[in-house]
């Protein structure tokens, strides 16, 4: 008995390191959470200025680019012609169907090219030859959103981009010009999402840019709040009935 006995005052403060541990656990990632919501909510209200400001021509997104900003889903507009015969496909779903992201290369007055996501094709109209009238001829003024490039595959599950059969998986800006022989010093560092102004025949169909950012983490910190709370409450019970 008396070994039994000097033994519980170990016994509580190893309870008591493991639940002021714990408790330091949950309230911290709960407090994680909460920064995080904040971040998330200036992220997505910084993102709703960019789209609904003032388009920028492309000299304006290269001097954010310059200072080191960034210009994902800015406001853009460009002026140029299209190189029909040299569209690229990127393998996509819109509203639910199967097909491709037409990107274009736009020849700008300034000898440069700037690709161009014109927008959504069901999958059996990712041949050109299948919609002519999507093949516009003469200048084009191009409003929609700035989309930033990818260094990198943006996951080790997304497959390798066929070159060889025109299907691109992911958004490889160097590899789309280089397969249809653009030099790389005379691309635009970025895409243009064009925006849902109809075009002839209906195809590509524009507007298809996808701003999804989700934000469950008020859902998280209460979780983990309430964790903590929990824990709080069945220790304080656990004093209540050593001591009654």
């Amino acid at each position: 008995m008396a070994e039994i006995g000097s033994r519980r005052p170990l016994r509580m403060l190893l309870t008591g390191v493991a639940v002021t541990l714990a408790m330091a656990i949950l309230l911290s990632l709960g407090t994680w959470q909460v920064k995080r919501l904040h971040w998330k909510e200036a992220l997505i209200a910084d993102i709703e200025e960019r789209r609904n400001a003032a388009p920028l021509d492309l000299a304006g997104l290269e001097a954010i680019l310059a200072k080191g900003g960034d210009v994902d889903y800015r406001a853009a507009e460009a002026t140029g012609r299209y190189l029909n015969e040299k569209e690229r496909h990127f393998l996509a779903t819109f509203r639910g169907q199967a097909g491709f992201y037409v990107y274009t290369p736009l020849a700008l007055a300034d000898g440069r090219y700037l690709f161009v996501n014109r927008g959504f094709v069901p999958y059996d109209r990712k041949e050109p030859s299948s919609r002519p009238q999507s093949l516009v001829e003469g200048e084009q003024v191009v409003k929609g959103l700035a989309r930033a490039r990818l260094n990198a595959k943006p996951s080790m599950m997304v497959p390798e981009n066929d070159e060889s059969k025109n299907v691109f998986y992911w958004k490889d800006l160097d590899r789309m010009a280089a397969s249809v022989a653009l030099p790389a010093d005379k691309v635009v560092p970025f895409f243009l999402d064009a925006d849902a102004t109809p075009v002839p025949g209906g195809l590509p169909e524009g507007g298809v840019t996808e701003i999804d950012l989700p934000n469950s983490h008020l859902q998280y910190a209460i979780t983990w709040y309430g964790l903590a709370l929990a824990l709080a409450g069945v220790v304080a019970y656990a004093i209540f009935r050593r001591k009654a």
